[in-house]
């Protein structure tokens, strides 16, 4: 059994890997993520976060990318924790 946890992006931790649900975005920004290729389905990781925080680097098919806080608070994502044990 697996559980699921809505969050956005900017809530990733280093290391952690979601998928992408919705995009809230409009307009050149909801283009530029369509751009890097940040659409719904879309599997992506925290790569690294600058020392303060902001920007963070998301490892996004096979590329490295750059998003502010404020673009990352308007993607969806979804993560999924490891199954749990039976005992």
């Amino acid at each position: 059994m697996t559980t699921t946890t809505t969050l956005t992006l900017d809530q990733l931790q280093p290391g952690q890997t979601a998928t992408v649900t919705v995009l809230h975005s409009t307009g050149l920004n909801r283009r530029r993520l369509l751009d890097l290729g940040i659409l719904p389905g879309t599997v992506i990781t925290v790569a690294m976060r600058s020392p303060l925080g902001d920007p963070t680097a998301y490892e996004v098919r096979g590329s490295v990318v750059a998003l502010r806080r404020e673009q990352s608070r308007e993607i969806e994502i979804t993560l999924q924790s490891a199954p749990m044990e039976e005992k």
